[in-house]
């Protein structure tokens, strides 16, 4: 499994507390396979880094979302070996777009710690345009989007001009949402509709909860597969030269 392209600087207790996680579900996660080892360095301390940190945020998102240890197992391994902090902060970032409430209100401090860096006043703007966080009415808190803070924090150092962000954003929310009409059109006709013909069967009903329990990630997971490879072959056509 990758672990990133920087080197990995943080330690155990580091990497905890970043996550918001204590050491012992970290050191539980390793054992389960679920988190790759650290790097050894000197004094046989191991060390972390951002491929870790955002793996270890996509496990604690795919829990929050009822998935058991061993469905977050199976997910984990569909995902290609080679993905950077960047790709799995995505990942991250689109299964917590299925919780019902991933807002949390905050202060200019905890924002930047959540962060994990100091914001300017463009930075801020910048994250709205995102819609990572809306700006408060007066003095209050910042209502900030936990499931989209890390990777659009991240996202800060990309130059992309707030324009550009305005109108992208603005695409992806037209053709996402018909995308999401078109599957939930299908789900409702092609499984949920012989599902309640078949609502008196207690093994049907079964199967038919652990799909609806499970069915959101994995279409995640698809339809983000499916758009990295096409935006790949997109941006490749654009800009070769011939």
């Amino acid at each position: 499994m990758a672990t990133g392209t920087e080197e990995p600087t943080l330690t155990v207790d580091e990497l905890a507390a970043r996550a918001g996680v204590t050491v012992r579900t970290v050191r539980f996660y390793g054992t389960r396979g679920l988190l790759p080892p650290p790097v050894i360095g000197p004094r046989r301390v191991g060390h972390y880094g951002p491929a870790h940190l955002s793996r270890l945020a996509l496990i604690e998102e795919l829990q929050r979302q009822g998935m058991t240890l061993s469905a977050i197992e199976r997910y984990l391994e569909q995902l290609p070996p080679d993905l950077s902090a960047h790709d799995l902060a995505i990942h991250r970032a689109l299964v917590a777009s299925w919780a019902p409430d991933a807002a949390e209100d905050m202060d200019r401090a905890e924002l930047e710690r959540r962060a994990g860096r100091a914001l300017t006043e463009a930075d801020v703007d910048r994250l709205a345009a995102m819609g990572v966080l809306e700006r408060p009415a007066d003095a209050g808190a910042y209502r900030v989007d936990v499931g989209l803070l890390r990777l659009g924090a991240e996202l800060l150092d990309v130059p992309i001009a707030h324009e550009t962000i305005l109108a992208a954003r603005t695409v992806l929310l037209e053709h996402t949402r018909s995308a999401a009409q078109e599957l939930t059109r299908l789900f409702r006709d092609e499984v949920w509709g012989p599902y309640r013909e078949r609502e008196s069967d207690p093994e049907h009903v079964k199967v038919m909860k652990s799909l609806s329990a499970h069915m959101q990630p994995m279409v995640l997971q698809a339809l983000l597969t499916a758009f990295q490879r096409s935006l790949k072959e997109e941006l490749r056509a654009a800009f070769t030269t011939e």
